[in-house]
């Protein structure tokens, strides 16, 4: 089977390409998957698309009129998806249900132990043989309250690494995980969590109930040296409203590799024609926030089994079968 595949990253070209090596013919572009983009996939009956894949029913329409049969994304969430659209087109959609938690969970804490400790700033200040300590005071994190929200699989892995330091656990999800319970983890209602934590994580799926999940209500309930990460997806936060909290002196530290508008700007090279969104522009100009481009799965490990699952979902769809992964089946 024929498969183009868009949005692929420079380290990510050679695992694909070793992947589908005798098993499928495989075109890579560095384009992202849009409407604009779509016809180049015309006469492919394969296509593998990135996470930033706008993929509405405009977007699905132009793939299916050129031919395409199946869209394979390579990662978890499919939030950019409309799945209602790509069954009435007869598209059968894939997904790569799991991959390497601890990447993530990990990513977040590189994100939380920098915002703390202050490391960005002091790294700048020592290339330029800057070595004073002004403004670089950090806590320790033994003895914390850390708060987790979402404790599914990533979270856990968070859960563990927080338990690890020494920290006193609060959890929020619609369904008590028994490992994050052994940990010494209190499951609370949401509003009490904010208000407790010292250090607050966002692990839960982007749905409408969890759209701005953190609000100007949720930024008010924290504490006001705390700390906010999110590696999980943009829409959890109101970005504008982080914005305001943040001007207000509000938060010590915000760690975010993922940002709602993120859309058409992570992954991509802005440093010359810089960027039109004022937000994230206001945001990257706080000196305790850190900002990463949608990298926390972006290890050998995880983009390895994202690959891996990846190559079975369209194996499996040559051969006619749908597996765990399939989120709209053949029609």
């Amino acid at each position: 089977m024929e498969i183009l595949a868009y949005g692929v990253q420079v380290d990510e070209r050679p695992l694909l390409e070793q992947a589908f090596a005798g098993r499928h013919g495989l075109r890579c572009l560095d384009v992202f998957l849009n409407h604009d983009t779509a016809p180049l996939a015309a006469g492919y009956p394969a296509v593998s698309s990135s996470v930033n894949a706008v993929l509405d029913a405009e977007t699905l329409a132009v793939l299916a009129a050129g031919g395409t049969k199946l869209i394979a994304q390579r990662s978890t969430g499919f939030n950019n998806i409309d799945l209602a659209a790509a069954a009435d087109l007869g598209l059968t959609i894939a997904r790569v249900a799991h991959y390497s938690p601890y990447a993530v969970a990990e990513h977040a804490w590189a994100l939380a132990m920098a915002v703390n400790r202050r490391i960005v700033r002091a790294a700048g200040r020592t290339r330029e043989f800057d070595f004073r300590l002004d403004g670089l005071l950090g806590r320790d994190v033994h003895g914390m309250t850390v708060g987790v929200i979402g404790t599914g699989k990533i979270g856990a892995c968070f859960a563990r690494i927080a338990a690890g330091f020494g920290t006193d656990l609060l959890g929020w999800d619609l369904a008590e995980n028994p490992a994050c319970r052994e940990l010494g983890m209190r499951y609370t209602e949401l509003p009490e969590l904010l208000s407790r934590a010292d250090l607050v994580s966002l692990h839960v799926p982007l749905v409408p109930g969890t759209r701005h999940l953190i609000d100007t209500a949720a930024l008010t309930r924290m504490k006001h040296d705390a700390i906010l990460i999110n590696s999980s997806r943009g829409g959890l936060i109101d970005s504008a409203a982080l914005v305001e909290a943040l001007r207000a002196g509000r938060l010590s530290g915000v760690g975010l590799d993922v940002y709602e508008e993120e859309t058409g700007v992570f992954f991509t090279d802005r440093s010359i024609q810089g960027i039109t969104d004022d937000v994230l522009a206001r945001l990257v100009t706080f000196p305790q926030v850190l900002v990463t481009s949608h990298q926390a799965y972006f290890t050998h490990t995880a983009v390895g089994q994202i690959i891996d699952a990846t190559a079975r979902n369209i194996d499996d769809f040559a051969a006619g079968r749908t597996n765990e992964n399939t989120l709209v089946p053949e029609a």
